[in-house]
């Protein structure tokens, strides 16, 4: 019988089976190499595999929203300032849809470390931190495997100035000077992207759409931005500490794209609403399914006057700073959508219900530019947005030299270049594909940028097998990033085995080839990689942890 059931679907009808959900190859080449070579590993020591590829926003649904998968491969956006595992793995927010521990992870000792870095500063923070990297490479709920190099390609006939700031941030797209020469009328700059999900939803809380990119900062200020290692005064003057309590002084003047003034009441609306979207309205709190791990951060905000506000913190002013940054959004637009939606009788279900999902809330920032243009699927259209406080000329910091910004939307990199080549597009918005970076055409440049994504495998540890720690940590060993690396990604990648990158990774973790967590590629000696799986190491250590395989050792059965 069991010979007919694998004829039929590839697997016996007792043998364990999982699913990877990734990426289709138009979306991520990478991701879905990485899914082909785990699968071929998996059934080699008898676990039956199904790839599911799914679109971005999709495959976000799933794994944020509904917790309904065994495992992923896709990229993380990581995050500059290591403080995001705080939210990514804490395991107060397991029970939570959004970004916030969508793996399930529940991890006592590792809470304690992420709560330590968030009260410390310096060496004591890095220790912490340190120390809850060892945890998270001993408990596996994610397996980072590297940290792809960021490459854009750019026009220089039109514009100067690409290498001045990160072109994955919203300073990236201000202060570029155009070549007057190239215009007859309005400057517009044009930019492709390969991810279509900011063409179909800009509203800033819905997880599934937003992954990284300008967006959003370009549309919505914040109070502070990120500027290459510091965060500076962006809607804020200024900003000063008294123990645990900033207290911020807004910018004069500041207006919403409607013409309605930007106060000091719409940053405290901002952060009560990432605190609970319902407003208080129900008994138990909705956080919202984004910018979690730094709002958890804020105790208190009170608007002090309409320029002054003062927020206290439970952690340490390095870490309070990053709730800095998130988009302040106007009140007189949200308050009116969430009470329209609870009159009309919608249950405010955390991470989920209509507010934090929806397209239809207008997308009125106070940016340096204004949305003029949304075609799901085609393009979005920005235009520049001249009460901006950057506009005035005494404010010290880089303001929009265009009219306007076209973001196009192509299937791949590979289209995407071919759009620069052509003389269609500026710039290549969305991270490159390594396949796609070669030769650089002529006419065009290479723009690289500090990289803190990293592909990773998340595990659904909810649910067996992946509650399993060892089951986990097994499939973690037939993972050769070294070959991945090579391979998949023509070694514009570095190999990792932690999520955060830079002076945080502690000696111990640094990839140095023969990381303490090898996987099942090494000879006797481990003193090098083999290139060749170890099939009856690996069966070995399946069945020392307890999993059992078939009379004739073929495949692993449940138990």
């Amino acid at each position: 019988m069991d010979r007919i059931q694998r004829l039929i679907t590839g697997a016996a009808s007792d043998q364990l089976s999982i699913t990877i959900l990734t990426l289709p190859t138009d979306n991520d080449r990478q991701a879905i190499k990485i899914a082909r070579q785990l699968e071929e590993n998996l059934k080699a020591v008898g676990i039956n595999v199904r790839i599911e590829p799914r679109a971005d926003a999709e495959l976000l649904q799933t794994v944020l929203l509904e917790h309904d998968f065994d495992c992923y491969i896709s990229r993380h956006p990581g995050g500059y300032d290591p403080d995001f595992l705080y939210e990514t793995f804490h395991s107060k927010f397991a029970p939570e849809a959004g970004w916030q521990n969508p793996y399930g992870f529940v991890d006592t000792k590792l809470d304690e470390l992420l709560e330590r870095q968030r009260s410390t500063t310096g060496s004591e923070r890095k220790e912490a931190i340190g120390e809850a990297l060892d945890r998270l490479a001993q408990t596996h709920p994610i397996v980072p495997i590297c940290v792809p190099d960021e490459r854009r390609l750019v026009r220089t006939d039109r514009f100067d100035g690409w290498d001045d700031h990160h072109l994955g941030t919203r300073l990236g797209y201000l202060g570029l000077e155009p070549d007057e020469n190239d215009f007859e009328d309005e400057v517009v700059l044009n930019a492709v992207i390969t991810d279509s999900s900011p063409s179909r939803n800009i509203n800033p809380l819905a997880a599934a759409y937003r992954y990284r990119g300008p967006f959003i900062d370009l549309l919505y200020d914040s109070v502070a931005t990120r500027d290459d290692d510091e965060l500076r005064p962006w809607l804020a003057e200024s900003w000063e500490w008294d123990e645990s309590v900033a207290t911020i002084t807004l910018r004069s003047n500041c207006l919403f794209h409607d013409g309605e003034p930007v106060t000091a009441d719409d940053v405290k609306f901002t952060y009560d609403l990432l605190d609970d979207t319902s407003l208080g309205d129900r008994d138990g709190q909705s956080p919202a399914p984004r910018y979690r791990g730094v709002g958890d951060a804020v105790e208190s905000v009170t608007a002090v006057d309409d320029r002054t506000v003062r927020m206290r913190f439970g952690t340490s002013d390095e870490v309070g700073e990053l709730a800095f940054t998130v988009p302040i959004l106007p009140k007189h637009i949200w308050k009116t959508a969430v009470k329209d939606r609870l009159e009309n009788g919608a249950e405010p279900i955390q991470g989920t219900w209509d507010l934090v999902t929806t397209e239809e809330i207008p997308p009125i920032g106070s940016g340096p530019f204004a949305l003029t243009e949304q075609e799901p699927r085609s393009h979005l259209r920005f235009e520049r947005f001249d009460d901006h406080f950057t506009r005035r000329g005494y404010v010290d910091l880089p303001e929009p030299r265009v009219d306007e910004i076209a973001f196009h939307v192509e299937p791949n990199s590979s289209a995407a270049v071919d759009q620069l080549e052509a003389g269609n597009a500026d710039v290549t918005g969305s991270i490159l594909g390594s396949e796609t970076v070669g030769d650089v055409p002529d006419g065009l440049e290479l723009v690289e940028s500090e990289s803190w994504t990293f592909y990773h495998i998340g595990f659904n540890v909810r649910n067996s097998p992946f509650s399993n720690l060892h089951f986990r940590r097994n499939v973690a060993r037939l993972i050769d990033r070294e070959s991945l690396v090579a391979d998949v990604f023509n070694e514009q990648a570095s190999p990792t085995v932690t999520p955060v990158t830079g002076e945080w990774i502690p000696d111990d973790l640094e990839w140095d080839g023969s990381a303490p967590y090898a996987p099942f590629f090494r000879d006797e000696t481990n003193s090098g990689d083999t290139g060749e799986l170890d099939i009856e190491q690996a069966k070995r250590e399946f069945e020392r942890h307890g999993f059992q395989y078939d009379e004739d050792g073929e495949y692993i059965v449940r138990s």
